[in-house]
Formats: C-alpha cells, sequence, structure tokens
C-alpha cells in the first residue's frame, strides 16, 4: 500500500518539477529577448507562442506538418528495418560485418550537409528528406543491434537448445528481451537525428510544402517569429512522434508476445 501511495504521489511531482523547468527556461527566453531588445534577432516567447497558434489556423501549417512527418517517418521505419536485418546478417556472418563496417563507418563520419547536396544530384528534392532520415539512422541502428545480439547470455541459448525450444519460442524468449534496450536506445536517439537531418534536407533542397521550406522562406524574409515558431513546431513534434512511437513500440511487442516496456 505504501509503495503504491509513493507512485501515485511521485507522478504530480515529476510533472510539477518539469513544468517548473520549462517555465524557468521560458523566462531565461524572455530575459534574453528584452536584454538583446532586437525583434530582428530574437522574438519573444509570446509573440512565439502567438504566431503557432494564428499558423495553426492556416491550411499550409497543417500541410507542411503533414508531408514533412510523413517522409521522415518513411526514412525513419526503414532505418529501423533494414539497420535491424544488416545486424542480424552480419552478427551472423563476420565476412559480411567486414564488408558493410566500412560503409556504415563512412556515413556516420560524413557532414550531413554533404549528403544532402550529394542527395540533390541523385534524386528529386520530395525525396531527400526520407532519404537523409534514412541514412542517418541506418548506422546507429545497426550499430546497437548488433551490440545487443552480441551481448545476448550464452547460457541462455545453450539451455534452449538442451530443452530443445523451437526457435520462435528462443527469440521472444531470449533474442528480443536482450536486444531491446539497444534497439530503444537507437530508436530515442535515432527519432531526433531523423527530424534535424530531414528538416535540414528539407531546407537545403527547397522541398515544397514542407516545414524546412516555411523555415527557408522565414529566413529568406527576415520572418524572425515565424523561424521560431516553426523551429519550435518541429521540437514539440519531435517529442510528441518519440512518445507516440514509444506507445506503438510497446503495443506491438505485447502483441506478439513480448513483455518489454520502452516508456
Amino acid at each position: 500500500m505504501k509503495t503504491f501511495i509513493t507512485r501515485v504521489e511521485s507522478k504530480p511531482n515529476k510533472f510539477v518539477a518539469k513544468t517548473g523547468v520549462i517555465l524557468v527556461w521560458l523566462l531565461i527566453w524572455q530575459l534574453v529577448y528584452v536584454l538583446v531588445d532586437q525583434e530582428l534577432l530574437i522574438s519573444s516567447p509570446l509573440n512565439v507562442f502567438v504566431r503557432i497558434f494564428e499558423l495553426s489556423f492556416t491550411t499550409v501549417f497543417w500541410k507542411s506538418i503533414g508531408i514533412s512527418f510523413v517522409r521522415i517517418f518513411v526514412g525513419l521505419v526503414l532505418a529501423l528495418i533494414v539497420g535491424t536485418i544488416l545486424a542480424i546478417i552480419t552478427t551472423k556472418i563476420k565476412l559480411l560485418d567486414y564488408f558493410f563496417k566500412p560503409m556504415l563507418n563512412v556515413i556516420k563520419a560524413t557532414p550531413v550537409a554533404s549528403f544532402i547536396i550529394l542527395a540533390l544530384i541523385w534524386l528529386k528534392s520530395y525525396r531527400i528528406s526520407a532519404f537523409i532520415a534514412f541514412l542517418m539512422v541506418l548506422p546507429m541502428v545497426w550499430a546497437n543491434v548488433s551490440e545487443g545480439i552480441k551481448n545476448t547470455d550464452i547460457k541462455l541459448i545453450e539451455m534452449t537448445k538442451v530443452f530443445k525450444l523451437p526457435r520462435s519460442r528462443v527469440l521472444k524468449a531470449v533474442y528480443i528481451p536482450s536486444v531491446m534496450p539497444y534497439f530503444v536506445t537507437a530508436c530515442n536517439v535515432g527519432i531526433g537525428f531523423a527530424w534535424k537531418a530531414g528538416i535540414a534536407a528539407e531546407i537545403i533542397g527547397l522541398s515544397k510544402d514542407t516545414i524546412g521550406r516555411n523555415l527557408y522562406d522565414a529566413k529568406i524574409y527576415l520572418e524572425t517569429v515565424d523561424i521560431f515558431a516553426w523551429t519550435v513546431v518541429v521540437i514539440i513534434l519531435s517529442l510528441l512522434f518519440e512518445k507516440g512511437f514509444a506507445k506503438a513500440i510497446n503495443f506491438l511487442f505485447k502483441k506478439v508476445g513480448v513483455m518489454y516496456d520502452y516508456l
């Protein structure tokens, strides 16, 4: 009973703490705005949130969010699927690990802008954000899932062989629980990377009807409040996307009989 009461009480305290931290940072933002006193350089939090409210009543706002979200989401999901498959293959076949590792290391080391510029030569602008999101997330998924597979308890695997458990049972009971913490880490970092890289690709590629294009236009016309407004929108979407993705992962694995709490 005491444990239950402690948990119930801790949730409001956590919410209050987070709200307090956000308010402090908003206050710091407002203070910087007052000290700089140049609307062209920095907008006040109030003006930014009023502008977001105004934009939310326009078709362009929701259309841009929808298009950017779908493209970045496609790139992220493809990276998770391909990265996981690649990790499974390369941990089983060492020759393929030696073959793919240099390529993935090159992807990790190369600046995002370089890939975006190259992608503009290879692809149409509307495909660039999905491609870049995929390319940036792929190496971290591959590396994390590979590490998870390698760190699977050998004794548990040997025990499943002794009891001659079917592969599906071994996968659910041993491999997935072992790999999941590494996969979750890749998702947490990857979602942020996918959004940042995807939006950067939209800005450089001038993808029509996207968040990146709106940011570029705001910069060209020196609409500082719009730059801040769209940036805040990107941050909010990234956080919401991470939470939604977490719930989806939990739901998916519970459906297949694997109990893992991502949240």
